[in-house]
């Protein structure tokens, strides 16, 4: 590997004293500013290999940068074995890893040759992470309410409180454990319920999560009172693991104290800690890791401290909060251009406050009215805000500049979808699928919006075409069943999907979205015996699933068990009006 002083040479460049909130002494030098623009609850900062444009993950929690298989074969990136010694594992599991080095890597306008990157993990959607051997070359600050990273280098600040920012806000300093290269995570102590928990800051992980063996030692139950499914997650490892929300009665992180609150719970294992403090953590308060004085400060911002949506369905996928009173922050200045404003956009829109960010956005298009990707976003945030209309005119303008950009052909075609647009959406999804790269992790999302479209051999192609470059990805459970299900609606390839299903309930047992999918392929192919019994235990696991009740109503009517089938089918209407005519449009009726 190369020394870690390759990109220690940053320190030499964008590097001066700023002498703002020094006491006497101490000063602050700013080594760099990264900006970082959220992505739903991923914060991104771009980047460029061998002088082609990559994003990256901002990643606390990675001791190294990472690209995936995938990113380093795009870059044309030659592997080699890493040292023996070298592991890595996350929330999904243990990886297998590679070493690789690009001639020329590019941050914050500064180029760097020969540094090295490890390669291993699933697809991370974007080129792989920035990890410690960059954010830990010095103090950190995570800013990301306000879309920066600082890497900051006190001189003479001794044991003095760096939380400068603070003025007369209160802040908390908290003791952290020794950081280095063995030891490059920053850990510090929580408590939940009264039981204290190693705590990991780990910007790299959308959501905090409480490992499940933790939650029983404060217990918590996934089966107690007010515990709540919350659907699977997935980490560098590719591990789907299930997750729930449950309440807890205190949350308590330095001077910080959450009553009367709730914590995602994951049914995984985490290296020498029992919980992820998340990026929706660090975007509710702003963080400065001091690395000498091993001290962590912190400040809340407002807002919800946890990212609390529950997932409904099979994915990995990571939803904003539905609501939030996060405003915009009067102790700190303005944006005053239109990158600025449109990171600030982008940290409202993550924290949910979707009014915010659309309007942070607008004044940034407004202010670089040929920069595409400020309408792209300004549509994204005007979708979550319920304006379809201003948002169709960010996409259509966002396109006319960009016409290739895949990401802004998806979301119109999405929001085409929800307006019932079947045929501009089909159009929007096949110009995305001739510009999008065959491994394009994109793939998966032009599945999905095919199967919604009803485009169903689409779908299917561009699934076979996800699955084959993505082999270990922790998502694969929720494309198997997505592929499953949409050729059970199709009413066509019913062996296939049967095989689907069985390989994905062979990988996540007792799970009542596969086994209704399955279900719905049994009653396909006339094994009604075997239909009602995947919808008996669907519904023994979710009791209110108004597809399950119907596709059993449906089967009990084939075998002429009326009374059972009109009790199912009423009870499935009562909880979905619609779906009688929904299901008869795939050929599903009684």
């Amino acid at each position: 590997m190369a020394k870690r002083s390759t990109l220690a040479a940053l320190a030499l460049v964008a590097a001066f004293l700023w002498s703002g909130p020094a006491l006497a002494a101490c000063v602050l030098g700013k080594i760099a500013e990264l900006p970082v623009t959220m992505d739903g609850l991923r914060p991104m900062v771009a980047a460029k290999i061998n002088d082609a444009d990559a994003l990256f993950i901002a990643d606390s929690g990675a001791y190294f940068s990472v690209l995936s298989p995938a990113s380093a074969a795009r870059f044309g990136l030659i592997l080699r074995p890493a040292p023996a010694n070298w592991t890595m594992a996350g929330a999904g599991g243990p990886v297998r890893i590679w070493v690789t080095t690009a001639k020329r890597f590019t941050l914050v306008g500064v180029t760097f040759p020969n540094v090295d990157f490890i390669v291993g993990g699933s697809a991370f959607g974007v080129e792989g992470l920035l990890g410690q051997n960059v954010l830990g070359m010095a103090d950190a600050e995570y800013d990301l309410a306000n879309g920066v990273v600082r890497l900051m280098r006190p001189t003479g600040c001794g044991d003095r409180a760096l939380a400068y920012w603070a003025a007369s806000q209160p802040f908390s300093a908290i003791d952290i454990a020794s950081i280095t290269p063995l030891t490059p995570h920053t850990t510090a102590a929580a408590w939940v319920d009264g039981v204290k928990m190693r705590v990991i800051f780990d910007t790299g992980a959308p959501t905090s999560v409480l490992t499940l063996g933790a939650a029983r030692r404060a217990g918590i139950d996934p089966g107690g009172a007010g515990v709540v499914p919350a659907g699977l997650s997935s980490g560098i490892g590719g591990r789907a693991f299930k997750t729930w929300i449950a309440p807890v009665a205190s949350f308590k992180i330095g001077d910080e104290e959450v009553r009367n609150t709730r914590l995602r719970i994951g049914d995984t294992t985490l290296i020498n800690a029992d919980m992820l403090l998340g990026a929706d953590f660090f975007l509710s308060h702003r963080i400065y890791v001091s690395r000498t004085q091993r001290k962590l400060y912190f400040t809340y911002n407002g807002g919800p401290v946890f990212n609390l949506t529950a997932r409904t369905s099979v994915q990995a996928g990571t939803a904003p909060p539905t609501a939030s009173v996060v405003k915009p922050d009067v102790s700190q200045p303005a944006p005053t251009d239109a990158a600025g404003f449109a990171r600030r956009g982008a940290a409202f829109a993550a924290r949910g406050n979707f009014a915010q960010a659309a309007a942070d956005l607008t004044r940034a298009s407004e202010l670089a009215p040929q920069e595409a990707d400020y309408f792209y976003q300004r549509g994204l945030a005007l979708v979550q805000d319920k304006q379809p209309a201003l948002a169709m005119a960010a996409f259509d303008r966002a396109l006319k500049l960009a016409p290739a950009d895949v990401p802004a052909l998806l979301a119109r075609a999405q929001l085409r979808l929800a307006g019932r647009d079947e045929t501009g959406a089909v159009s929007d999804l096949d110009a995305a699928d001739r510009l999008a790269e065959k491994q394009s992790a994109l793939r998966l999302r032009l599945a999905e919006l095919y199967s919604g479209a009803r485009a169903f051999p689409r779908a299917i192609a561009q699934y076979d075409l996800w699955m084959q470059d993505h082999p270990r990805d922790g998502r694969r459970v929720m494309a198997l069943n997505a592929r499953c299900w949409a050729r059970a609606l199709w009413g066509q390839e019913l062996r296939a999907a049967l095989a689907d299903c069985d390989s994905a309930l062979k990988m996540l047992p007792n799970n009542p979205n596969l086994l209704d999918s399955r279900g719905l392929v049994r009653l396909r192919l006339g094994d009604l015996d075997g239909a009602i019994a995947d919808y008996d235990a669907a519904l023994s696991l979710r009791p209110n699933a108004a597809w399950s009740l119907y596709g059993r109503g449906l089967a009990e009517l084939k075998k002429g068990m009326n009374a059972k089938a009109k009790s199912d089918i009423d009870a499935a209407v009562a909880l979905q009006p619609a779906l009688p005519d929904q299901a008869k449009s795939f050929g599903l009726a009684p």
